[in-house]
């Protein structure tokens, strides 16, 4: 039993199963990941005993670092080994007021999105909460104590094709005896999965970034495949339902648009997305295209994207410009790939995303 992927909830029922007290549960997650320590023999208001038994019948096993780069711009990627021989990529992105850490969700990706690297590595599998969770432990220990602020489940996979494992990872995210984050702060990134995102608002307090990236089906059906299922109206119902549920009260969905030169970035493509977004309260943070080999496109016009900045701001919408972080060591958003063994795809995607 590894017990790094145990929420609160969950690790209570297990302490309970062994015969011991609930609030053993609040300890082991104090030390595992408010303290950091995994070593059992160093959580000391634990009895010997138990601490024996803990070392005998269960496990702390985290995914291993195994390169680090830095950018220029200060952004970090680290490559992780996972036990079974694939690896993944968590990047930290330092700014001035705060910390954001990209989080991967899944070894590889299905969607197959036109302009993603991850993409074309294809997909191994689901990542497990211990490797989900163990990333933001990693990524802990290497930076000082409170530079991650903000946590996006934005790197590698759509995170609602790993609901069961992702949402206690959300969980650990947010308690106050782990890693303390704001509800705010914690961010879930979809291409947009219907189902599971009214199954989100359900039961998670986390906010939602949705890979929108175009204004028509036609456009979307090419660019972001899963729109062929799941199309831009249904996108948008689901979107409504998601931020006036009752977890989601004063909040905004961010809209992720990467920005393609002759693509998606007209002056009709910004008029389009004023109406579309016209009932959702929304943020929307336009993607300059960061380049990968093969890609087949092109980054809009810095004239294009201020353009279309300006349409959107015209009509009432926070719009920011992501600003390309740590595109020099293929750490920027779209570029992640890790090292994918046993390559598959889901047999039915329908099902994981229900």
């Amino acid at each position: 039993m590894n017990l790094i992927g145990l929420d609160r909830k969950a690790m209570e029922s297990w302490f309970l199963q062994q015969g011991e007290k609930s609030y053993r549960a609040r300890q082991l997650l104090k030390w595992i990941h408010g303290r950091g320590v995994v070593d059992f023999s160093a959580m000391t208001d634990l009895g010997k005993s138990l601490r024996a038994r803990l070392m005998d019948e269960t496990c702390l096993q985290l995914p291993q670092i195994v390169r680090a780069q830095v950018s220029r711009d200060g952004t970090t990627k680290w490559l992780m080994a996972l036990e079974d021989g694939n690896r993944i990529e968590t990047v930290f992105i330092p700014e001035a007021n705060r910390g954001t850490l990209c989080v991967s969700s899944q070894v590889g990706c299905a969607l197959n999105c036109a302009f993603c690297a991850t993409a074309r590595q294809g997909f191994s599998r689901n990542l497990t909460t211990a490797e989900i969770i163990g990333q933001v432990w990693q990524a802990h220990r290497q930076l000082e104590r409170g530079r991650i602020t903000n946590i996006v489940l934005m790197g590698m996979g759509e995170p609602l094709l790993n609901f069961d494992a992702v949402i206690p990872a959300l969980d650990l995210m947010m308690d106050d005896l782990a890693y303390g984050l704001a509800k705010r702060r914690v961010t879930v990134s979809t291409a947009g999965l219907v189902p599971a995102i009214d199954k989100l608002a359900r039961v998670s307090d986390a906010s939602l970034a949705v890979s929108l990236h175009a204004t028509t089906d036609e456009v979307r059906d090419e660019l972001v495949p899963i729109n062929r299922k799941y199309p831009l109206s249904q996108l948008l119902e689901a979107c409504d339902r998601f931020i006036h549920s009752e977890r989601q009260q004063g909040r905004k969905i961010t809209w992720e648009y990467v920005m393609i030169d002759g693509v998606n970035d007209s002056a009709a493509d910004a008029r389009r997305l004023v109406r579309l977004l016209s009932r959702i309260p929304s943020k929307i943070n336009l993607i300059p295209f960061n380049r990968f080999e093969g890609s087949g496109f092109k980054r809009s016009s810095q004239a294009a994207i201020d353009h279309f900045q300006a349409t959107l701001q015209q009509a009432g919408y926070l719009t920011t410009v992501r600003r390309t972080r740590g595109d020099d060591i293929d750490a920027a958003c779209g570029q992640l790939v890790g090292k994918v063994k046993a390559k598959s795809r889901p047999r039915r995607l329908e099902a994981a995303a229900g």
